[in-house]
């Protein structure tokens, strides 16, 4: 099946955050990309479009049936179950529009030394213009930096934006490889 017969069956996607957009020039061609809460796969595009290796996980059968075009996915719900993807990492992990405190660890786990977390998602006074609304949801003022301690913090941002209107956190950050790591690297002759 074509390119043009694969795109014709499936809905025209948004574009990608302006977010994910502004800080993908960190993510190398070729880089294995982990998208998390994936839907129909706006940003697996993005990134495949770009040479990378690309996968995707979603609870819904149904837009991963459209990500499945752009790379790997993986239909698991990861709010409810283990972490599929224990002890694999990715040169870059991207998450936007969801927010599971619970599975933070996993996702920053997923981010292999050298990687980046390219992360936006929702923050408190959202319940003031729309959805989410719910407490659960929304991120508080700074948590997302404090989730991301540890990581090397390249750009953060909190506050509002329009179109559409909504309140967000968004951060970039780069798990700094090891002294250690690197030397070793180094005497086996790989580099990043």
């Amino acid at each position: 099946m074509s390119d043009s017969e694969l795109t014709s069956q499936h809905a025209p996607l948004r574009p990608p955050s302006d977010w994910v957009q502004r800080w993908s020039h960190l993510v190398p061609v070729g880089a294995e990309v982990l998208d998390v809460a994936s839907g129909p796969g706006r940003h697996m595009q993005w990134f495949a479009e770009r040479g990378c290796s690309v996968t995707g996980v979603d609870r819904s059968g149904e837009a991963l049936a459209s990500a499945e075009r752009f790379g790997k996915v993986i239909k698991s719900d990861i709010e409810g179950g283990t972490w599929p993807l224990a002890g694999r990492q990715f040169a870059a992990v991207v998450v936007t529009n969801y927010l599971w405190r619970q599975n933070f660890p996993d996702i920053l786990e997923s981010v292999a030394p050298g990687g980046v977390l390219i992360y936006e998602t929702f923050a408190i006074g959202n319940e003031s213009v729309g959805r989410p609304a719910r407490a659960e949801f929304l991120l508080q003022t700074g948590e997302l930096l404090g989730l991301c301690k540890g990581l090397r913090v390249i750009a953060y941002e909190d506050g509002f934006l329009d179109e559409p209107a909504r309140f967000v956190q968004r951060i970039v950050a780069r798990h700094e490889p090891s002294p250690a790591s690197e030397l070793f690297r180094a005497q086996l002759g790989h580099s990043d």
